[in-house]
């Protein structure tokens, strides 16, 4: 179970629309944070302000799924 759903919090689906390759190594180390690395895979997160940074720095190559 997921920290988020322990403490009863908000969660978010991410999903990944674009490939990394030919991507700064960073912006791939950020989708390997976020728990993506393949194309239309979708990872939930805890909505906090951190994964929304994340999220901020790479907002061509993912989502947020309602």
């Amino acid at each position: 179970m997921s920290p988020a759903k322990k403490k009863g919090g908000i969660t978010i689906r991410i999903r990944q629309v674009r490939s990394g390759i030919g991507c700064p190594i960073e912006m791939r180390e950020t989708l390997k944070a976020l728990g993506l690395g393949k194309m239309h895979r979708i990872a939930e997160r805890a909505d906090t302000k951190e994964v929304r940074g994340m999220i901020a720095k790479i907002p061509h190559l993912v989502e947020v799924v309602e």
